[in-house]
């Protein structure tokens, strides 16, 4: 009904997914197990990675990706304002100090064309983050990683399908970090996953994200288990459980058609809303990619439609229809503000972005008539014909 409360997300979870789910209830087995072990060769086959590890979150990914890359007081890493919070804060909390660069006006992804001036000697990582599912442009990037010797840890979290010169993010590269949250291009409840082609780092996560024993519960409570461990090092409680594995067992061979999805909206809207002056709206590179529209975040011109960017969300909610802020730019937050001494004016494209950017429903159980009701409340509200 058209008075229903329309979000600006809805994960699409199968029947076969609720039964795996069931099936892994009755089964007495429901945290870490054999289905994570499967759901993580099944991710790596379909990147077409070596090695992944499933957790409990991309915040986890991040946190275990980068304190595994051993950072000492004072160490730089390289990334973009414009992310959710948890890039930064997982840099700080694994003792780095994060130095950001502006990100590029149309495509809202970090501006690779200034890494090199942000480059110090305690530079350590570059993380770029794929804004929305769109690849940042990894050539120049990693050319300059391998120049002066950095790792390059990937904030995946809305890229997992995305794809760059025609290979799978996560297939290629340094170190990949998606995330399966709720609304993301597939969810697993909650959850993530660390790709890498580092054996080492790998071997680092496996221990850290369970409380750094030399072996995980599945391995020790089953018939042929032992239950003596080791405490290799101190670790943490990232590990993903087989209740959430089961379902994204079942999202990700789903995933391509969620995207094919996704990309018929984000196309429809770039279509309806061209000549629309109260939006301006995301571009595309030219290189080759595949974008996944994990969102589509155009910028209001509150000039043009009478309105800021709060007010228009506002104004939408009334009208039963959900909106999203993705993001303001982190550096604006008062603990960065506060302990780095980062201040308005730093990174001028990233808070033209924060202030009017706007997320508008987009998910794979969208209808045509769905987002006819979107374009329609927003036509009435801007007095467009």
């Amino acid at each position: 009904m058209a008075d229903e409360f329309l979000p600006f997300s809805r994960p699409t979870i199968s029947p076969e997914a609720i039964d795996e789910v069931v099936a892994c209830l009755r089964s007495g087995w429901i945290t870490t197990g054999p289905r994570v072990k499967k759901f993580e060769e099944a991710i790596a086959a379909y990147v077409g990675a070596p090695r992944v590890l499933a957790l409990s979150s991309a915040t986890a990914g991040l946190h275990l990706a980068l304190t595994a890359l051993g950072l000492e007081p004072g160490d730089e890493v390289i990334t973009t304002p414009m992310t959710f919070a948890a890039t930064l804060n997982m840099i700080v909390l694994a003792g780095g100090r994060p130095v950001l660069v502006d990100v590029e006006p149309d495509t809202y992804n970090m501006d690779v064309g200034q890494i090199a001036a942000a480059i110090s000697t305690r530079t350590r990582a570059i993380l770029p983050v794929h804004f929305a599912g769109l690849p940042v442009d990894m050539d120049p990037l990693y050319a300059l990683a391998e120049k002066h010797g950095l790792r390059v840890i990937e904030d995946a979290a809305h890229a997992i399908g995305t794809e760059y010169r025609g290979k799978r993010i996560g297939g290629f590269g340094d170190t990949q970090v998606f995330s399966f949250h709720p609304n993301k291009n597939i969810t697993t409840g909650e959850g993530g996953a660390v790709v890498t082609r580092d054996q080492k780092l790998a071997d680092s996560i496996a221990l850290l994200r369970f409380h750094g024993m030399d072996r995980e519960a599945w391995n020790r409570f089953g018939k042929s288990g032992n239950q003596h461990y080791e405490i290799i090092t101190p670790g943490f409680k990232y590990n993903m459980m087989d209740m959430q594995a089961a379902l994204g067992l079942h999202q990700l061979p789903a995933l391509d058609g969620f995207i094919r999805r996704r990309t018929e909206i984000a196309a429809r809207y770039q279509e309806i809303l061209a000549g629309w002056p109260q939006w301006t709206l995301p571009r595309t590179p030219d290189y080759p990619h595949r974008h996944a529209w994990h969102l589509y975040a155009p910028l209001i011109n509150p000039a043009e439609a009478h309105m800021d960017r709060d007010a228009f969300m506002q104004a939408m909610k009334e009208r039963n229809i959900g909106t999203g802020l993705h993001y303001r730019a982190v550096h604006l937050y008062p603990y960065y503000r506060d302990q780095f001494g980062f201040k308005r004016g730093d990174f001028p494209n990233a808070e033209s972005i924060s202030d009017r950017i706007v997320s508008l429903p987009l998910f794979p159980g969208l209808s045509d008539s769905d987002q006819d009701r979107v374009i329609a409340a927003m036509a009435e509200l801007f007095g467009q014909d």
